[in-house]
């Protein structure tokens, strides 16, 4: 992998026609540490969130030992870059195949789920491989209420009495159960931890044995920076959202027992930034060569105000207009379709032309997971940049959560 300063060394150096993916791993390892010391339990980092092996393989280095792994192919990648790592299989719904393939061929021992069918599928395998229920814990997932990017509570979750119900069962039947939630990725409430809790203390005062732990789930949100178009409160930073569970957990009791987080976003936002191209300049249209089908469908769906920095084209001499002045423009990918348009415009300079490039920061989360090969557009290249993307130049402006009516 190429090795660069910053992402304007790297663009001009390359002169890439194709996007390129800018990879800090000092940022992520910095993030990640971070993180860790700042959680009384254990981390275990959501792979789904970048299960790139550079990542995977730089946070090992970091020192995390555990991962949430939700599928085979998940299983393997953590594998490949770590032979002991723990995983953790907190997908509540599963295929009997994969449950049985987490244990016997990966040894996992700590599973999810929130439907008694599940419970079914987990004790026939267990009963097959001859396992002790003993040896594994089973995190019962309650149903949460919050505001998030995205909230995972519409589709997953137990509603509290039926969590009680689920937890007696499999303490009848020998596993170790304990209690888990997910208030969603990248929360937009600062309460939403506590009714979380909330919850999850409603639920273990019912059950007639002891939990065996608490899991908290992800959602910790990414500083992606304040839009002045948004109305939304500024969000406390995660220093102080997690001063705030570090207290409601002990208000609460259970600063006291096995706590685990299932971080991502929050530790590899900042550990990517992409650099596309324009293709073509059509007024206050840009036309560049990535888009919502690859590293941008977050940006798209999540609604998410992601900094942008210009790089221009040295080889363009003449420009219109003053470098000075920021206006939105529509932006466009590149693939041969109307949907492909981002939910907002970018704010960027009036002299941005056909051929220039812009830096997009903080694009480590899910802006890889999620791309796709539609149209055979494929983003897939990487360098390595040593300069966090705060440190360079101040990005010009925002992806605005305003409605841009100008073309």
């Amino acid at each position: 992998m190429q090795r660069f300063e910053n992402a304007k060394e790297a663009a001009l150096a390359l002169r890439p026609d194709d996007p390129v993916y800018c990879f800090r791993p000092e940022v992520l390892k910095a993030d990640c540490r971070q993180f860790m010391d700042m959680f009384p339990g254990k981390t275990a980092y959501a792979v789904k969130t970048n299960g790139e092996n550079m990542v995977l393989k730089t946070l090992v280095e970091a020192g995390v030992t555990a991962f949430d792994a939700a599928s085979p192919g998940e299983f393997a990648a953590v594998r490949a870059v770590s032979a002991d790592a723990e995983m953790l299989y907190m997908h509540p719904v599963k295929a009997q195949s994969d449950i049985r393939l987490a244990l016997e061929k990966y040894g996992i021992r700590v599973i999810a789920l929130d439907h008694e069918d599940e419970i079914t599928k987990l004790t026939r395998v267990v009963r097959a491989l001859d396992i002790d229920p003993g040896t594994i814990t089973v995190f019962v997932r309650i149903q949460t209420k919050g505001s998030a990017a995205y909230e995972l509570s519409k589709k997953f979750g137990a509603g509290p009495a039926y969590a009680v119900e689920l937890a007696e069962r499999l303490n009848r039947n020998g596993y170790k159960v304990g209690l888990c939630f997910h208030v969603g990725s990248q929360i937009q409430d600062p309460d939403t931890y506590e009714r979380a809790l909330a919850s999850a203390d409603w639920v273990r005062n019912r059950v007639s044995f002891d939990i065996a732990g608490l899991d908290v789930g992800g959602g910790f949100p990414a500083d992606y920076g304040s839009d002045p178009n948004s109305k939304k409160p500024e969000m406390p930073s995660i220093g102080q959202i997690m001063s705030r569970l570090r207290g409601d957990l002990k208000e609460y009791g259970f600063d006291e027992m096995p706590l685990v987080a299932e971080p991502g976003r929050v530790i590899v936002a900042r550990a990517f930034s992409l650099i596309v191209r324009v293709l073509l300049r059509k007024g206050r249209r840009i036309y560049i060569n990535d888009g919502i089908w690859a590293s941008l469908s977050d940006s798209w769906t999540g609604k998410l105000a992601l900094p942008a920095r210009f790089i221009p084209d040295p080889a363009i001499r003449s420009r219109n207009g003053s470098e000075k002045n920021i206006v939105p423009f529509k932006v466009c990918g590149a693939t041969c379709d109307s949907v492909d348009i981002l939910s907002r415009p970018f704010w960027l300079p009036e002299t941005i032309d056909t051929g220039d490039w812009i830096e997009i920061g903080h694009i480590g989360a899910y802006s890889l997971s999620l791309r796709t090969r539609f149209n055979g557009f494929y983003p897939d290249t990487f360098v390595e940049v040593t300069t966090p993307f705060e440190a360079g130049d101040a990005p010009e402006g925002l992806a605005s959560m305003e409605t841009m009516a100008a073309e």
